[in-house]
């Protein structure tokens, strides 16, 4: 695993998911690799109460009732769509889940614009075309193919970029279970195994940009994923995330309780102050989730420890949070030097503490920028 720059769920947890097969004695449907409840202790962790020999560590940090639906979802016959807004976590939820039911979460179709209907359903390799003719030997298999033959789970992301033809095409496949290959004069139908399912991932914001049909939308179960608001959840999530990032690159540096304390404030300040606010020019083009909230923190972590003097600052981490945040000129770099003097400055008089600090690197860095 330590050759790969980011490695897949189902290798990264390796030891714990045979773990937990191991000694997993449940009903499971279709030829899941766990049960239901198995996954569900994989994806949030286990208790004291679940009696296991072993501590789970939790991995998505959420509603159990959320997941419970997703599991619950996958072993009918319908596909599970995860709607919400960026970096609540959806990806990282369908690829748990996918690792957990058949230790694979790499059959995945990025929907944009430009994907089309073989992107999940099948190409040709033109060469052994020219030199064999067409067979199965010379198709080249979509990710969601490959899933019905191995009877597993085949992930769409970003399903509402797509275009109408695409989700069309997902449409008789969530429906008929099988793909017709009209070129090919036997053997032309691929069938889908028992335990193929199909979870798709829709960005909240994306409303409008390629609308799901009532067709399409009756082979899901949507499982909406809202915003962490709870700053205690939101803290573990950034938290985990930021250990995860130290051990992959072999980092050794404290972030301070009051620094992350800092970060979490300082986005709740800006999502309210984006609340607020009466217009697109006064918000942040920024979502500011709690995946951009981990990229700032990240951002700070490898700064310091490359260029700074291993030890995570409050400057440092203003000037992180400016620099990611600050995407539009000069209208980004106006709403965040509005709240450092509105918000932080008065704060920092207040409270002191790592404030007077960051406020004087939040402002060195628009200064910068400016």
């Amino acid at each position: 695993m330590s050759d790969l720059l980011r490695a897949p769920a189902e290798i990264k947890y390796a030891e714990e998911l045979d773990w937990l097969e191991s000694v997993d004695d449940s009903p499971k449907p279709f030829s899941w690799r766990l049960s239901p409840k198995m996954i569900r202790l994989f994806v949030l962790g286990s208790e004291r109460a679940d009696g296991l020999d072993r501590d789970v560590s939790q991995k998505w940090f959420g509603d159990r009732g959320i997941v419970e639906r997703a599991i619950v979802t996958l072993a009918s016959d319908r596909g599970l769509l995860l709607i919400g807004d960026p970096g609540t976590g959806k990806s990282w939820l369908a690829e748990l889940l996918a690792a957990a039911i058949c230790r694979n979460s790499t059959q995945v179709v990025q929907g944009t614009a430009g994907t089309t209907e073989d992107h999940i359903k099948y190409s040709w390799n033109v060469s052994m075309v020219i030199a064999k003719g067409q067979s199965r030997e010379s198709m080249i298999p979509s990710p969601i193919m490959t899933a019905m033959e191995t009877g597993t789970i085949g992930r769409f992301e970003e399903l509402t970029r797509s275009t109408s033809d695409v989700q069309d095409a997902l449409i008789s496949i969530l429906s008929e279970k099988y793909i017709s290959v009209p070129e090919l004069d036997s053997d032309s139908i691929v069938f889908a195994k028992p335990g193929f399912s199909v979870i798709a991932t829709a960005n909240s914001r994306d409303r409008g940009v390629n609308d799901l049909s009532s067709a399409l939308k009756r082979r899901f179960n949507f499982v909406r994923i809202p915003v962490v608001t709870n700053k205690k959840s939101e803290a573990e999530i950034v938290r985990f995330r930021t250990e995860e990032l130290l051990r992959r690159h072999q980092i050794e540096l404290e972030v301070p309780p009051t620094l992350l304390d800092v970060l979490l404030q300082s986005f709740a300040d800006l999502r309210a102050s984006s609340a607020a606010a009466s217009g697109d020019d006064e918000k942040l083009e920024s979502a500011l989730s709690t995946a951009e909230q981990i990229g700032v923190l990240e951002d700070a972590v490898l700064h310091s420890n490359f260029f700074g003097e291993r030890a995570l600052t409050a400057r440092t981490l203003a000037s992180s949070l400016v620099g990611s945040l600050a995407r539009r000129e000069p209208e980004d770099l106006a709403i965040l030097n509005k709240y450092l003097h509105g918000v932080v400055e008065p704060r920092s008089k207040e409270e002191g503490g790592s404030w007077p600090e960051f406020l004087e690197g939040g402002r060195d860095a628009i200064a910068t920028l400016s």
